[in-house]
């Protein structure tokens, strides 16, 4: 007979779109973050598997992989859970950026036994501030049904988000089809739940393994006073800073983010 967890976990879990890069004993799997895809990290991944396999992932509501109304942490361990047990893969280095990071540390918090090493790209555990609401509104009101250039969508978003490269980023969300555009992301279930994904993970919880926490220092996810948070749930947590660095740390530094990660894996 199933178990009622296990078949909670049957029911909830997803089975995630990935690619697998390399191969070798260890599995370094990637997680992006919030309204990113696996097509974000694939120049690092394929640096990263030189020596080791390297599983790239859209998580839920993100990318090639399934839409679904349930958007949370806890929902989105399950996934990755599904996915390693899937690859027969008993033991992974994770890596998660942003949202991705809460992601990979609420993991480590429910299956400490799964997991080799963490990496946390410029995200800390704590509840988050609300920082996307004009990205949700000039998204939103993007006519989807009428556009008929990312040229058009670029203006169009502009009014809500002056950074070209932001805008960039996040039209990588744009999808043609035979009737013109879709979108990959699952804007209404990630708008939904926006408070869940603002959410802190790990309150009353402590993992007693090495992690390795990176930051950008132009960015406000991880300040000074956060490292107290860390240190309460991660008391081996480990910290290092890429100073000219903002929050999409990996896309604006690669090189350094490649040494800082690929020393702490070699170490």
């Amino acid at each position: 007979m199933v178990g009622f967890e296990s078949l909670l976990h049957y029911i909830y879990a997803m089975k995630l779109n990935h690619k697998i890069f390399g191969s070798g004993e260890e599995t370094l799997i990637i997680l992006h973050g919030l309204l990113g895809s696996l097509d974000n990290w694939q120049s690092l991944a394929l640096r990263f598997s030189n020596n080791r396999r390297v599983i790239t992932v859209d998580q839920r509501n993100h990318g090639k992989s399934p839409h679904d109304d349930g958007f949370s942490y806890p929902l989105m361990a399950d996934d990755l859970k599904e996915l390693m047990d899937d690859l027969n893969i008993s033991k992974a280095i994770l890596l998660g950026h942003s949202m991705g990071g809460k992601t990979v540390m609420q993991f480590a918090l429910s299956h400490p036994d799964r997991v080799q090493n963490i990496i946390v790209a410029d995200m800390n555990p704590s509840s988050s501030i609300a920082q996307h609401q004009k990205i949700f509104e000039g998204l939103t009101s993007i006519n989807i049904k009428t556009l008929q250039t990312r040229g058009a969508a670029d203006e169009h978003l502009a009014q809500f988000v002056s950074d070209p490269g932001v805008r960039q980023f996040l039209l990588k969300n744009l999808d043609r089809n035979k009737n013109g555009f879709e979108w990959k992301v699952n804007l209404e279930a990630i708008t939904n739940n926006y408070l869940n994904i603002l959410k802190g993970v790990g309150q009353d919880q402590m993992f007693n393994s090495e992690i390795l926490f990176i930051r950008g220092g132009k960015s406000n996810y991880i300040l000074d006073p956060d490292i107290d948070d860390i240190l309460e749930i991660f008391p081996l947590a480990k910290l290092e800073t890429i100073d000219d660095a903002g929050h999409w740390l990996h896309a604006e530094k690669p090189n350094d983010f490649f040494q800082i990660v690929d020393q702490y894996l070699s170490n």
